[in-house]
């Protein structure tokens, strides 16, 4: 199992802040976790495939779309804020 929490804007857009969820077969990577998470429907697609940039973060270190997941990993997806 994995721990995935979802922040700002993406909480609102997919209805919830957090979710535990057993790894599927070949989910091994961001990328692949974001791609499976993309395919539940249109609103998650806009919120973390859509034309915001979106963050990730594994065990609360940003992270690429090619970090490895492992069983007890916490994923984070945020919202690329910028100030000024």
């Amino acid at each position: 199992m994995i721990r995935v929490m979802y922040f700002a804007r993406l909480r609102e857009a997919v209805g919830t802040g957090e979710e535990s969820l057993a790894l599927p077969a070949g989910v091994r990577s961001v990328a692949a976790l974001t791609t499976h998470l993309r395919a539940r429907g249109p609103q998650w697609g806009e919120a973390l495939g859509g034309r915001r940039p979106v963050l990730v973060a594994v065990n609360q270190t940003v992270a690429g779309p090619e970090a490895a997941l492992a069983d007890g990993d916490e994923v984070a997806y945020f919202p690329l804020v910028t100030g000024g």
